[in-house]
């Protein structure tokens, strides 16, 4: 298991609601990355195998080549399909720069066993965005 990192755990203290033991055991399965404006984390109908929590910057959701939504810090991205087990049903392509929290899907497999109330929330952030597209 990674090393609690503190700045971390304080930058999605300040962009979640999460309690400490779900934001500890995020900033521990996560690793930060930092990723260009302009650069694609994610494309539509391909395999989910990641997803992210945007801790600074913005993000445009695309499909069909329309935008949907803009995003920003404290927003999950790409838990819809990791939570469903489909292929992506959209692109995510930074606006800004982002400083982000990259889970891989067993990291988020882990997390949400470890922590049923994280798993639950994934769950129901994923319908409700399903339900407003």
């Amino acid at each position: 298991m990674a090393k609690l990192d503190p700045s971390v755990v304080e930058a999605l203290k300040s962009v979640t609601d999460f309690d400490d033991t779900t934001v500890k055991a995020l900033a521990t399965h996560g690793t930060l990355v930092n990723v260009p404006a302009r650069w694609s984390l994610m494309w539509e109908n391909t395999p989910a195998d990641k997803a992210y929590i945007i801790l600074e910057g913005d993000v445009v959701i695309r499909k069909d080549n329309a935008d949907l939504a803009e995003l920003g810090p404290g927003s999950v991205i790409g838990e819809i399909a990791l939570v469903n087990k489909k292929l992506r049903s959209a692109s995510v392509f930074a606006l800004t720069p982002l400083k982000a929290l990259h889970f891989t899907d067993d990291a988020i497999a882990a997390l949400s066993n470890d922590n049923p109330s994280f798993g639950e929330a994934l769950k129901q952030a994923a319908a409700e965005r399903l339900a407003s597209d």
